[in-house]
């Protein structure tokens, strides 16, 4: 049976599952670095066809297969690549591709390790890099009126929730010649599908939302087979960002519950935002599912909902903050998100202390600003305990 004739909530559950002669119910974990031939000849053969056979698990395992079969569906691209994070990915698509003398243009507004790579570590390599304000059409334009090779965004930027019209900049990236790379977490495959709207790259950190349970570290990235087979492929066999079979086996599983963690807590997200744009200690909510977020009418039409995440600015700096955040006590304090849990953390001291103030401003990253991503719990318990820490702010 193809993928057409099943939904995404049947794919999640069941998409690309592959079960051993002993016929299993549950994936089984193929815990093994390496396999064994009956002769020489068949080991010849899979060492000279890669893809015929598993030869070694760096290279490909059965459960890995199964993790990006079953992502690969839902996000309708044409092949996926597992990785072991979320930051492996993001480095590997853009490694692999961009050479010295190429040019990378990228949204500004990005997560504190996406920023280093962009503007530290592919500059060593004699790659040119240009940062944007990727909300400015008219900034993009201007960038990519010159060719360059590859631009990278992220859908929604962490922490401040720019959203990028994937549109638009697919076409002004295609037309100076280079593919778009977008980092979808914040999004999800549910919310999002970068490459139905122009994108040719798509990059997750599985360790979000696709676990969701704050239990293990996943990447992957997800695109054209030809792309993957000409440039990704090779560059995962020989440098080794390989995802544990293990930890490939607990993303599946989380898939499982993928749709029903990211619906219910989409709908919480809402609630808590609405009730503090309500709040008299707050200068700012940004969601891009309320009215309010300066692109909302953009988010409508990509996004099939607000999301998970929220941030907002509590009135008095740094120190009333810490002071919101050290009262919270059903809300923790942590720098992940899209977990069961709800987290909150403080972007000008965690994700984001290496850019500079004045780097931060330009971002909208004050130092009033609290990070929220909001898990499992009764969304009202959440707005208590919100309440309670306001008040201490």
């Amino acid at each position: 049976m193809t993928d057409a004739q099943f939904r995404p909530q049947t794919l999640l559950s069941r998409g690309g599952t592959e079960r051993s002669p002993f016929g299993e119910t549950s994936e089984a974990i193929f815990m093994t670095s390496g396999y064994v031939y009956k002769r020489a000849e068949d080991a010849e053969r899979a060492f000279a066809k890669p893809g015929s056979a598993y030869v070694y698990s760096r290279y490909a395992n059965p459960t890995v297969t199964m993790f990006e079969e079953r992502l690969r569906r839902i996000e309708g691209a044409e092949a996926c690549r597992g990785l072991a994070s979320g930051m492996a990915a993001v480095f590997a698509a853009l490694a692999c591709y961009v050479k010295a003398g190429d040019r990378v243009v990228a949204s500004r507004a990005l997560f504190g390790s996406c920023d280093y790579i962009i503007k530290t570590i592919l500059p060593g390599y004699g790659v040119e890099t240009e940062l944007v304000d990727g909300r400015d059409l008219g900034a993009w334009e201007k960038a990519l009126s010159r060719p360059a090779k590859a631009v990278f965004v992220e859908s929604i930027s962490n922490p401040a929730l720019e959203i990028i019209d994937i549109e638009a900049v697919a076409k002004l990236t295609h037309r100076a010649g280079g593919l778009l790379f977008v980092d979808n977490v914040f999004a999800t495959p549910l919310l999002m599908k970068p490459l139905k709207l122009g994108a040719d790259i798509v990059i997750y950190s599985a360790t979000k939302h696709i676990d969701g349970q704050g239990r293990t570290l996943g990447g992957a990235i997800l695109g054209p087979a030809q792309w993957i087979t000409d440039h990704l492929a090779n560059f995962l066999r020989h440098t080794g960002p390989s995802l544990s079979p293990f930890n490939a086996w607990v993303l599946l599983k989380g898939m499982e519950t993928l749709d029903l963690r990211v619906e219910r807590m989409s709908r919480s997200a809402a609630q808590v935002a609405s009730f503090l744009e309500t709040q008299p200690k707050i200068d700012r909510v940004i969601y891009p599912g309320l009215a309010s977020h300066p692109q909302h009418a953009l988010a409508a039409h990509q996004l099939k909902g607000g999301g998970t995440l929220l941030a907002f600015s509590v009135k008095g700096g740094k120190d009333a903050a810490f002071r919101c955040i050290n009262a919270l006590k059903l809300i923790l304090i942590s720098n992940n998100l899209g977990d069961a849990r709800s987290l909150v953390t403080h972007p000008a001291t965690t994700t984001h202390f290496r850019l500079k103030p004045e780097e931060r401003a330009v971002l909208g990253i004050d130092d009033g600003m609290i990070r929220l991503s909001v898990g499992l719990e009764d969304p009202a318990d959440l707005t208590d305990d919100l309440g309670r820490a306001l008040a201490a702010a």
